[in-house]
């Protein structure tokens, strides 16, 4: 899984990861700047310089930003990385910044849950929007007219995975823009710039920054002019991260192979595991060979994320199942170092079953905790 530099020197994943966006090396200064606390910037005469006020620009989130930008699209130029407060910051500034009133937008009709309430926000504006599942890509049937394609891959929690080459050409040809959330994935799973998308978008709160305490969001982009009105969004809304959250992120950012590689790992192993027991039905991880979706993850992927999902029999039976768990917490999100679950379906926004599991899978040792969950299995058919 080596790549190259630009400057031709061999550099792994790993290498990238520890040294992406760190600054010029100089005399008794540190190797990773601590983050810059300043509304404004002593800015005399005419303005001029990176820097002028707190909400446009930061110290700290430009070198996070070649960070996140370095591994997004490594050995690329013209690549810009722009950080917000969130994911959903950076989603709605994406969408937002480029659709105006009697555009056409396609969703994925089975993404995150709080698309529905982008939906309707779009379509007050007078955006068309149009939905269908990730799934056998099915979007490309919906293209015709549309400004801007957004895809989920994998999806969001039902782990669906899509030819993301395949639409992103038919959407160019159709003069859409493509935008790829990348959350699942993260950059070392796969580069949707690279398959040829407009827009890589993620939460950087998931795997990214992977410790469940920063709330962070990024866009990376090729196209100046489309990143020119992303930023110019950021700017309106002010929706922009705290350095302090900036330079966790860039700090976590360099144990990022590590973890991606531990946590996917035991996915694996854990998928593997529950394939084996009666009670779990609607098994999905890209990783398993017989997933549906294992055939084109392995075309467009190089890992195939942290997160499992299942279905237990019912509801009762779920809440038995996370109640029983001693190493895994039943709390939302996922990508953290310590494993989470759970039932997704108390959040009414997706459409599964009430016995839906989404598992997040951290880096505690494989063996234990796939024993805790065949315990837990064990315990909650009582």
């Amino acid at each position: 899984m080596n790549d190259s530099t630009r400057d031709g020197v061999g550099s792994g994943e790993g290498t990238r990861a520890v040294r992406a966006g760190l600054p010029e090396t100089a005399r008794n200064e540190p190797t990773l700047p601590g983050p810059v606390f300043a509304a404004h910037f002593h800015l005399p005469g005419d303005v001029a310089g990176p820097y002028t006020y707190g909400r446009d620009d930061n110290p700290t989130w430009t070198l996070l930003e070649r960070a996140i930008g370095e591994l997004e699209a490594p050995g690329q130029d013209g690549v810009e990385t722009l950080v917000f407060a969130s994911g959903m910051a950076a989603i709605s500034a994406t969408l937002f910044s480029q659709l105006s009133a009697g555009d056409t937008v396609v969703l994925p009709s089975d993404g995150y849950q709080v698309l529905p309430l982008v939906r309707a926000q779009l379509e007050a504006y007078g955006i068309e929007v149009r939905t269908a599942p990730t799934g056998g890509d099915a979007q490309l049937e919906i293209l015709d007219g549309a400004k801007l394609l957004w895809i989920e891959s994998p999806s969001n929690p039902g782990l669906d995975v899509c030819d993301i080459r395949r639409l992103v050409e038919a959407a160019h040809a159709r003069g859409a823009l493509v935008a790829v959330d990348n959350t699942l994935a993260t950059p070392l799973g796969q580069r949707p710039l690279e398959l040829g998308a407009d827009f890589s978008v993620a939460s950087g709160t998931k795997q990214l920054t992977g410790h469940g305490d920063v709330l962070l969001g990024y866009v990376t982009g090729r196209d100046a002019e489309a990143m020119a009105a992303v930023r110019r969004w950021r700017k309106i809304v002010g929706a922009i991260s705290g350095p302090m959250e900036a330079w966790l992120a860039h700090r976590s950012i360099a144990t990022l192979q590590l973890r991606v590689d531990r946590q996917n790992a035991t996915a694996l192993v854990l998928a593997e595991a529950l394939r084996q027991r009666p009670e779990v039905t609607w098994l999905r991880y890209p990783g398993l060979p017989d997933d549906p979706s294992h055939k084109i993850a392995s075309q467009q992927m190089r890992r195939y994320g942290s997160v499992v999902s299942f279905t237990l029999p019912t509801r009762a039976r779920a809440e038995r199942f996370l109640d029983a768990l001693r190493l895994v917490e039943d709390a939302t999100s996922f990508g953290g170092v310590r494993s989470t679950a759970e039932r997704r379906g108390r959040w009414g926004g997706d459409a599964v079953p009430e016995g839906f599991i989404r598992f997040s899978v951290g880096a505690e040792d494989a063996e234990d905790l796939v024993a805790d969950v065949l315990r837990a299995l064990d315990e909650s058919a009582e």
